[in-house]
């Protein structure tokens, strides 16, 4: 079975390599740290975990690593003295760690899913135990990880309706990679029988909430002055703002037409989209100006950049790590990859700030979150585009309407939370049990973030 998986990911590995590496250098700063891609680790990274306890987390979308970081926190006080690992399989991702995680935290690469490149970064981190942050399952890792008898969390798991079929067609591989973790902490009671049926040991499924909840909700102040920098392109303080956030391709066409008509109702209104990612901002800008929208790119706007007033409609970020500030100051967030594409993306972060949010029908991935949602009245769902605009202009005229809208979606948010807490408490009392790690035995209470 091993030996055949090997062979499988030998091949797809050797025909999907050239859009890997594309991707890769698309992306920019790819060689920097190649090697660890392959397991190959520098001594300054092996040293810095020589004689520690050590955790391995593993992270790769911003949002998983808002959830890692909220976890790390609550690791830290009960565990003192460990070490934490966190990885990425991105160059954006590691731009992110790097940004976001304090120095005492390593960051490195994950490796890609070869039977030695895994031995080799396993052998060089030696972890006392393994976090994986939703659902990001490699089998030789997880084998490896078996074999060194390491235990194995999976935290704020959920299976989306793509991958769940998938690993029960797969079940004479995936049973035993299921089997094989000491905890799953799974965001619902669906999610849990999912992994239950999956091969996952009851025992070790527990269901904990969405943890994304209280990654939101702990998110800090804000770094960025977005009035001023709207106050630059000459965009007045009194302006209704359309923020589109995380969007797909053919969505930025779609915002752009809506915004062309409500500009004749809402001749206040300004449009900021932040494309899920940054890389795809030319494919945004062309679709911008099919529509006749004037726009200006996030990193073209210097400290001394000035616009005259109406000369700009739209701001295009083709940067990393911004859009919940932009979200802060939205009259109307629509969140993406739910309207041209499937699966959708985090709607809880806008909700959290208290803002009208509007998404598509397709919002796989976030179907428990958006029933929530929409049972206490904190979220519009739109069945196409031409509903989306339609909830645009409700939205933006009727301000009682967006308030109420933001403060059930507030509520809820701070009702959900919890999640973290329960699953550091679900860790910590396992590695105590399993002896890998002795700790406080009575933790602050700052352990428990609210």
């Amino acid at each position: 079975m091993r030996a055949w998986y090997n062979f499988i990911f030998g091949i797809a590995f050797a025909l999907s390599s050239p859009f890997y590496f594309f991707k890769m250098w698309r992306r920019g700063n790819w060689k920097a740290d190649f090697k660890q891609r392959f397991g190959k680790y520098t001594n300054k990274v092996k040293q810095s975990v020589t004689n520690r306890h050590v955790i391995w987390m593993h992270a790769v979308s911003v949002g998983e690593m808002n959830v890692g970081m909220q976890v790390i926190r609550a690791l830290q006080p009960r565990m003192p003295n460990l070490k934490i690992m966190v990885s990425t399989t991105t160059t954006t991702g590691m731009g992110e760690l790097q940004r976001r995680l304090p120095p005492q935290v390593g960051k490195i690469y994950y490796p890609v899913d070869f039977r030695k490149s895994v031995v080799r970064a396993l052998s060089s981190i030696h972890p006392n135990g393994i976090v994986l942050v939703e659902s990001e399952i490699w089998p030789n890792f997880i084998w490896r990880a078996m074999q060194l008898k390491k235990p194995l969390f999976l935290v704020n798991a959920r299976l989306s309706d793509r991958s769940y079929p998938r690993y029960k067609r797969f079940g004479f591989i995936f049973r035993e990679i299921f089997g094989a973790f000491t905890v799953v902490g799974a965001q619902n009671e669906e999610d849990a029988a999912k992994f239950r049926e999956l091969g996952c040991r009851p025992e070790a499924v527990h269901v904990v909430g969405n943890l994304k909840f209280d990654a939101a909700g702990n998110a800090g102040s804000s770094q960025m002055d977005v009035p001023a920098l709207l106050a630059q392109l000459g965009v007045p303080p009194d302006a209704q703002l359309l923020v589109g956030g995380s969007t797909h391709r053919g969505e930025e066409r779609i915002l752009a037409q809506h915004f062309m008509r409500l500009r004749q109702r809402f001749p206040k209104l300004f449009l900021v989209i932040v494309p899920r990612h940054f890389e795809r901002a030319h494919h945004a800008a062309e679709d911008l100006e099919a529509c006749g929208v004037k726009f200006e790119y996030r990193d073209e706007i210097k400290p001394d950049t000035k616009f005259k007033p109406g000369s700009v409609d739209c701001l295009l970020v083709n940067t990393t790590g911004e859009l919940r500030y932009f979200y802060e100051h939205a009259t109307v967030v629509f969140v993406g990859k739910s309207i041209t594409a499937k699966g959708g993306q985090n709607p809880i972060e806008p909700a959290a700030l208290g803002k009208a949010v509007v998404v598509g029908p397709n919002m796989q991935n976030f179907a428990d979150v958006v029933r929530i949602l929409l049972k206490g009245d904190g979220l519009v769902q739109v069945r196409d585009a031409a509903e989306l605009g339609k909830a645009f202009g409700d939205l933006l005229a009727q301000t009682d309407r967006r308030d109420q809208l933001g403060r059930n979606a507030k509520k809820i948010v701070q009702e959900n939370q919890g999640g973290v807490a329960r699953t550091v408490d679900l860790i910590v009392e396992n590695m105590k049990h399993l002896g890998t790690y002795m700790p406080l035995d009575d933790p602050p209470e700052s352990a428990h973030p609210q």
